[in-house]
């Protein structure tokens, strides 16, 4: 039975009993098979493989943000209202969920390279779909398939980064990833607006389509396997049972059933009350900020989601290094026992504090501060929640990897695919409240949330070993992680 050692109460490590199981309490020592198997590549190798799986991580956010500064002039070539076009968002959304669950699946069973040669090219059949959309439905189907080809580059690329990394180095391995693809998020919604406002909202998908046609060819010749040699499913399975002419069939549903763990469905709900904000924030940009201060260049409009681009890419790394430090300190003063909701301590700053102060002020500040005051204070609050939201995502998520080190695509899957689906309902009310109820009720209601997702945190920190113990997904341990 596991011996409870009391922690002194400081700032930042509050006072609660350490609950970790024998397995864990034990030096954080590995057999040499699983020291071996991260160094199949070496450190140039491993950034390499970082860099072209960043840079398939940039094509999702590259697809959500570049279609939002454009609704208001989709509406206009479609005959619809923006309110019908931002349902595309959420569909969107949904689809993002159901192509992680099904990508992960399939890369654990085949593995990584497979899942991103075969959504790449449907990334491409969407954008030009999209880009040839004379109708509303048609804009849908096509936006669908769209988001289908590029949405398991997140869920797969972490995975990617737990093939390839050590528990002490997956942070900041993390954070570098997330930075790298949350440059699209930056610089997305700004390259959308240009193209919307000097071409046409039809030549941004035709350039997301030839670029998610690059980085296809890009993987094809450069990037390797990653996936632990002999683990992959079709490696286990007797050949004799797999399927001589097409892809075995996986339920892509599966990878939900990871969140009975009460640890994991905790971490998502964070994570959904974070990155909801986000949606609150820049969904109806156009139709708050930009109507309040006069803004209507597509071109400006995308401008005015870089400073939200700039706080993700500033805080994806430094959440990740700040997560490692975190975990690595605890570590030590333990006597080198590893208690992997530790890294969840660095969510701590997001959750309380940056994510809903910010969403929460630039809603007063849309109903009560006008003229450039006001511009200038909701910029600097999209600033801010774009760190925040990073100080919750990315610990988050190396978190998951770590607990979870031998189904990291498929956890990572279940969390963002869950989120997501979670978040396509939300989304199609967003525009809809704030056009009724006002920016200021509307973000209040956010920042509410987001502090009821630092509740789910604290729970996970304080009692996460008791909670692991309840619910067994097959957790990793010091030995196999």
């Amino acid at each position: 039975m596991a011996t409870q050692e009391y922690l002194p109460p400081t700032f930042g490590r509050p006072f609660i009993p350490d609950m970790t199981t024998h397995s864990e309490q034990e030096p954080l020592l590995r057999p040499a098979q699983y020291e071996e198997v991260y160094r199949r590549f070496s450190p140039t190798k491993k950034r390499m493989i970082v860099a072209i799986a960043s840079l398939t991580g940039l094509l999702p956010p590259f697809v959500s943000g570049t279609f939002v500064p454009s609704i208001p002039q989709i509406a206009k070539d479609l005959n619809s209202t923006g309110a019908v076009v931002s349902l595309a968002v959420s569909l969107s959304v949904l689809a993002t969920s159901l192509g992680s669950l099904l990508g992960s699946s399939y890369s654990s069973f085949y593995g990584r390279k497979p899942v991103y040669l075969t959504g790449t090219p449907l990334l491409f059949l969407g954008s030009l779909g999209l880009a040839s959309a004379q109708t509303i439905s048609h804009l849908m189907v096509w936006r669908f398939i769209q988001a289908v080809g590029a949405s398991p580059d997140l869920a797969v690329g972490s995975g990617v980064m737990g093939d390839i990394y050590r528990v002490e180095e997956r942070g900041q391995a993390m954070g570098i990833f997330f930075s790298a693809t949350l440059f699209g998020s930056a610089l997305a919604p700004f390259a959308g607006g240009l193209a919307t406002h000097y071409f046409s909202w039809r030549f941004m998908q035709l350039c997301l389509g030839f670029m998610g046609l690059g980085i296809f060819f890009c993987i094809l010749i450069f990037f390797p396997e990653t996936y632990h040699p002999g683990e992959r499913g079709v490696e286990k399975a007797d050949p004799a049972s797999l399927p001589s002419w097409r892809p075995i069939l996986i339920n892509p549903l599966r990878p939900l059933w990871l969140l009975k763990s009460p640890n994991l469905l905790a971490v998502t709900l964070a994570g959904f009350t974070a990155l909801l904000t986000d949606y609150v924030f820049l969904t109806p940009l156009a139709y708050t900020i930009g109507a309040r201060y006069g803004i209507t260049n597509e071109a400006l409009i995308g401008a005015c989601f870089l400073p939200a681009g700039l706080g993700h890419i500033l805080g994806a790394p430094l959440a990740g290094r700040v997560s490692d430090q975190v975990i690595t300190s605890y570590r030590k003063g333990r006597g080198e026992i590893w208690h992997p909701e530790d890294r969840l301590r660095a969510t701590i700053v997001g959750t309380l504090f940056f994510v809903p102060l910010s969403i929460l002020f630039s809603g007063l500040l849309i109903e009560y501060v006008p003229g450039r005051a006001g511009l200038v204070l909701n910029l600097i609050c999209l600033f801010v929640n774009g760190i925040g939201i990073e100080f919750v995502l990315t610990p988050s998520a190396s978190y998951v990897v770590d607990v979870m080190h031998s189904k990291s695509a498929e956890a990572m899957a279940a969390n963002n695919g869950f989120r997501s689906i979670v978040m396509s309902i939300a989304v199609a009310f967003i525009l809809p409240m704030v056009q009724k109820y006002g920016a200021a009720i509307t973000d209040t209601i956010a920042a509410t949330l987001s502090w009821i997702g630092f509740g789910f945190i604290w729970m996970t920190i304080a009692y996460g070993d008791r909670l692991r113990s309840m619910v067994d997904v097959g957790f990793s341990t010091a030995y196999n992680n």
